[in-house]
């Protein structure tokens, strides 16, 4: 396992839809390690492939609930509404104020390409929702109402 580095907003690969995972090995499987330690180290919530440069639909999430590898994760249901701070490893200092699912179901594979379903709910979802639109090339800040440097109300 490795650290990798974040990629920052401005860096191409952030605005790519990305490619389909279609073979699952050992390659894989150290790209999801490598993607857990970068998001513990970096101390978020969860980390897509991209935000480390790899163009893959594979995204970590790490919340109360657990540690979660998907792979080719696909929204399946959303239901209810929730309004709140969201930040991004790949857009340092700066929060904003997205509108997300409250619950979302979603279908994906594991590391070993087997097919799993999930419900998140609350942050979880949120979580969920936040990675999922990075495989796509969507930053939170396209979606926030508002958006907030940190840095400037640190100095203030």
């Amino acid at each position: 396992m490795a650290q990798r580095y974040v990629v920052q907003v401005g860096d191409p690969i952030l605005r790519k839809v990305c490619k389909e995972v279609k073979t699952f090995n050992a390659e894989l499987g150290a790209l999801l390690d490598d993607m857990k330690q970068t998001v513990r180290a970096e101390d978020g919530a969860g980390l897509a492939a991209p935000q480390i440069g790899v163009d893959a639909r594979a995204v970590v999430v790490d919340v109360e609930e657990g540690f979660f590898e998907f792979i080719n994760p696909e929204i399946c249901s959303e239901k209810g509404e929730q309004t709140g701070p969201e930040g991004c490893l790949s857009v340092k200092g700066k929060q904003g104020i997205v509108t997300r699912p409250q619950k979302v179901k979603i279908v994906y594979r594991d590391r070993n390409g087997r097919k799993h379903k999930l419900t998140a709910e609350g942050f979880f979802a949120r979580a969920v929702c936040h990675e999922l639109d990075h495989l796509d090339g969507i930053l939170y800040t396209d979606k926030a109402t508002q958006i907030v440097d940190l840095n400037e109300q640190e100095n203030q």
